[in-house]
């Protein structure tokens, strides 16, 4: 029987990165060193190392036929409710048009309704963003990843206080998961036991663009292969300081110390 997808909602664009000997200085022209264009966006990232790692991975969002586009629009509730649903175990949602994911999740909702405990999809929400309309996502995922600047902006000052002070805004027995960067990442679950790892930086720091969106897969890649929330918390921390010693992506593949 084949194993069911993780499907990854919201966005895929152009990534331009310019390399520089140093971090410019404000009113300075600098020689940049490098250039890139990497394929990018929160959901595209997250497929992309979930198919490192060897998920299954799926990607719905807007496409263009060239090599840049603009103006490209959002998934739908409409475009959503097109998609077999049987075929994933997972779905996540980079939080974006929230009102519309807010009905697409009630989809996935009526859909588990109709089934036993062991084959209902997982459904995770990512809220990066300080835009208010996303905070509409909290109660809606299963597991819910907030970011250090959201957390922030909403008055916190490290990630355990993050997930202390946010989890009466999740759905109950949810998960809320908070990465801060070199500090590592916190984790509250209905047990009300808050969980951490240190982060595990690289020799030399290269690239972190993406890092959180590695963070994120490697969790619910542990998670939906039966992890514990400590192992995924753990093993998203570790993937993500490898992805930050080297550029791009294709450097995570590989062993790592259980």
């Amino acid at each position: 029987m084949e194993k069911k997808k993780i499907l990854c909602v919201g966005l895929v664009c152009l990534d331009i990165i310019n390399v520089v000997d140093k971090y410019p200085e404000e009113d300075t022209d600098t020689r940049c060193l490098s250039q890139r264009w990497q394929r990018g966006g929160n959901a595209s990232n997250c497929c992309t190392v979930l198919s490192l790692l060897g998920a299954s991975s799926a990607f719905m969002g807007s496409l263009a036929p060239g090599p840049v586009a603009e103006n490209l629009p959002d998934v739908t509730v409409e475009d959503f409710s097109r998609i077999e649903l049987g075929q994933f175990s997972w779905i996540h949602w980079e939080g974006r048009n929230a009102e519309e994911q807010v009905k697409m999740i009630q989809q996935v909702g009526i859909y588990n309704s109709t089934l036993p405990q062991p084959q209902k999809i997982t459904v995770s929400v990512e809220i990066e963003k300080t835009r208010e309309m996303l905070n509409q996502l909290f109660p809606h995922g299963d597991l819910v990843f907030v970011s250090k600047d959201v957390a922030r902006h909403l008055g916190f000052l490290s990630a355990e206080a993050a997930v202390r002070g946010l989890y009466s805004r999740v759905k109950p027995g949810a998960v809320l998961i908070c990465a801060w960067a070199e500090k590592g990442a916190d984790a509250l679950g209905p047990d009300g036991l808050i969980l951490h790892s240190d982060a595990f930086p690289p020799e030399t720091l290269v690239d972190t663009l993406g890092a959180g969106d590695t963070f994120n897969a490697a969790v619910i890649f542990t998670l939906s292969n039966g992890g514990s929330l400590q192992e995924a918390l753990s093993f998203g921390c570790q993937v993500a300081g490898r992805k930050c010693g080297f550029h791009g992506y294709d450097g995570i593949a590989g062993k790592f110390d259980n």
